[in-house]
């Protein structure tokens, strides 16, 4: 009963963290070039309108996936189930470092847009801004891209 209980929770994290990972990957493959593309106003605003709505709904999302990914390494340990556990533990160790680049790095710039989009200000610095943010995507998507390799892989050997 662990082992399926395990399974479960697993298959939630990857479909939680599978949201995040498919939002960064569209960031990267599509929005950071329709961006360069437009002027710095119309991508501050509208950069700071999706932060807006994303950092309101996104954590939900994001903190259950970590959540349902510690649950499965908790799970894989408590069964005994040593290949999963170190699948599941290279994931939540994956899913830390990205929180720790969207805490420092993201979520600032986040908050910057959003109070842009906010006021109508477009500060002297838009462009540097985006392209900073734009600047991790490759590291977010590669660590959500082990977080969710990880999760399968707990799901095969667990």
């Amino acid at each position: 009963m662990l082992v399926v209980t395990g399974q479960i929770i697993a298959v939630v994290a990857v479909l939680a963290n599978g949201v995040v990972y498919g939002t960064d990957v569209c960031g990267a493959v599509i929005t950071r070039s329709v961006n360069h593309k437009l002027d710095d106003a119309t991508v501050t605003i509208s950069a700071g309108w999706g932060h807006y709505y994303g950092d309101r709904r996104m954590p939900i999302v994001g903190a259950g996936g970590v959540i349902a990914a510690v649950l499965t390494l908790l799970i894989a340990l408590a069964a005994g189930q040593i290949g999963a556990a170190v699948a599941a533990g290279i994931t939540v160790a994956a899913l830390l470092t990205w929180l720790a680049f969207y805490v420092r790095v993201a979520k600032p710039i986040n908050s910057q847009q959003t109070a842009a989009a906010l006021s109508g200000i477009i500060p002297a610095n838009a462009r540097a801004l985006q392209d900073k943010w734009d600047s991790i995507l490759k590291y977010r998507v590669t660590l959500q891209f082990i977080a969710i390799a990880g999760l399968c892989t707990a799901l095969i050997l667990f």
